[in-house]
Parts: C-alpha cells; structure tokens; sequence
C-alpha cells in the first residue's frame, strides 16, 4: 500500500478509508461533475432489488436538529436496469475508486438472486448485504434481527461468489455483536455498522413523512456507530469493519477509525453537500481533524 491512508480489504486496495455510503450517492455518475470519485477509496452504490421499487410516497425526507429522517423506500430501478446500464457505466468511469453494491431482499432467497444476477458486471469489488430489510414473509422482522436468516442469507450468497461480502446491520438490534459473529462464521468478510436507527416527528398532526416513520441519520449517529465497531471488533476477534453514521469532518472519520474501523461511509452529509467526502479526504492526509 503507497499511501498511509491506504486501506486492505476485500482482497483489493482501497486509496483511503473514505467511501460514500449506500443510498446517498445513487449509482455514482450523479455526482458527477461535483465530486471527484476518484479521489474516495469506494462508493457503495444504492439499494438494488431484484424487482424494481418505486419507494415509499412523498415526503420521504425531513430534517431535524440532530439530522435527519427519511423512508425513502429502497427505490432502485431493479436488477436488470442496474446491472445492464447503472454499474456499467459507472465501471468505465473509475479506476481507483472501488465499487461496492448494496443488495437488498424481501425474501432470504432475493439476495441470492441479486447476487447473481450481478456476478457477470464487472468493475464491483463487494457486495454489502442489507439485512436491514423487513422479511415480508415473516411479518416485517428485520433479517438481520435473525440469527437463523442472516446465517441463510450469508450462506447462500457466499456459495455464489468469490467477491467480497459486507453485511450491514442495525443499530437497533439488542445485540448487534452477536449478529456479526454469526454473518463471519456464515462467510462474510466485514461488517458495516451502522445502519438508521428507526424513528417518527409530526407537523401538526400529520407525520412528517409520507410513509410515517422513517430512519433517523446524520450527526445523532456518531457515537452509536463507533460504539458498534467496538462492539464488533471485540465478539468478532478484529473482524474487519465498515464504520457509518455521523461522519461530517475528518475528526468523525478519526473516531471510527480509533475505534479500529477498515473504512469509514459518508453518507447525510454528503447528501447536504456532495464535497464533504473529498474535503475528509484532504484533512486526513493533511493530518488535519
């Protein structure tokens, strides 16, 4: 690795620790021309589904002192479109920045579908599996609140590819360490924490959001997210880990990566201002933060 800040993960180099996390940054390309991708370690692309979703119904974000809600749905035009258009496009685009695909189902079988139907694109580094999906055909529960399915779900995935795999998890989760030593043991190669925590805010008597609740992100999740890459690290035996939530500045990135986290996602604040990665990036080798 060249550079101090270079990170090894996945069998690959990332530049930095810097990434843009899932569901901030599209699929890459809408940014261009404002941020310079090449200059991050990675991008974690948004949801993609096996079907395509149109998402919950307006409003679908709203902000608050602390950060900000959102239910926006998991709205992607599918694996088809994404696989035959978005990340192609977005392979040819980049050479250092590496990609990642956020993979999401509503049965345990779709991420397997998901991860196939990706294996033939080139250009993807990992993939990180969303367990934080409602299992529609187990009443809404939450995959990764599962021992038993986030063990499924890992299995079968791994079984499909050699690429890597990152699952990611709630912060609501009782015991989110536990969770993790069961994705490592089912195969996963690091674990990103964290995910939103789930919440609601009212306008008069209407819910701010479309959908009604929705989860919370942004500055309110820095300690929550460190405090589970601690958590992680510790039941895992130093497993390696994505640390999200809160990350603003280069003194956020430094918390997470005190904390022993391999990478560190932007992502609300990138949504506020799409520069805010590269400036993290340039105040850490600088030393700055």
């Amino acid at each position: 690795m060249s550079s101090p800040l270079a990170r090894s993960l996945f069998g690959t180099t990332f530049t930095n620790p810097v990434i843009l996390a899932a569901g901030t940054a599209g699929y890459g390309l809408e940014l261009a021309g404002v941020t310079e991708l090449e200059r991050l370690g990675g991008i974690v692309c948004k949801a993609v589904s096996a079907e395509p979703r149109d998402g919950n119904r307006p409003p679908r974000v709203a902000e608050f002192p602390g950060g900000m809600l959102n239910s926006v749905g998991l709205a992607n035009p599918g694996l088809a479109r994404v696989s035959s258009h978005e990340l192609p496009r977005l392979a040819a685009a980049v050479t250092r920045c590496r990609i990642l695909v956020n993979v999401v189902g509503f049965t345990t079988g779709e991420y397997a579908r998901v991860v196939t139907g990706l294996e033939s694109v080139e250009g993807i580094t990992a993939y990180e599996l969303n367990l934080s999906c409602p299992n529609t055909s187990a009443g809404g529960v939450e995959f990764g609140a599962d021992a038993e399915c986030v063990r499924r779900i890992v299995t079968e995935c791994r079984a499909l590819t050699r690429r890597g795999l990152a699952v990611k998890l709630s912060p609501a989760l009782p015991d989110i360490a536990a969770l993790a030593l069961v994705a490592r043991d089912a195969g996963a190669d690091a674990i990103t924490v964290v995910n939103t925590l789930p919440g609601l805010l009212y306008d008069g008597d209407a819910t701010r959001l479309g959908h009604g609740n929705g989860g919370v992100s942004g500055p309110v999740l820095l300690p929550i997210g460190v405090l589970a890459v601690v958590r992680v690290l510790e039941r895992t035996g130093g497993m390696p880990v994505i640390g999200v939530g809160g990350v603003r500045t280069a003194a956020d990135a430094r918390q997470y990566l005190r904390a022993g986290a391999t990478l560190v996602g932007v992502g609300t604040a990138a949504l506020a201002d799409p520069r805010v990665p590269e400036r993290i990036v340039r105040d850490l080798e600088r030393g700055h933060g």
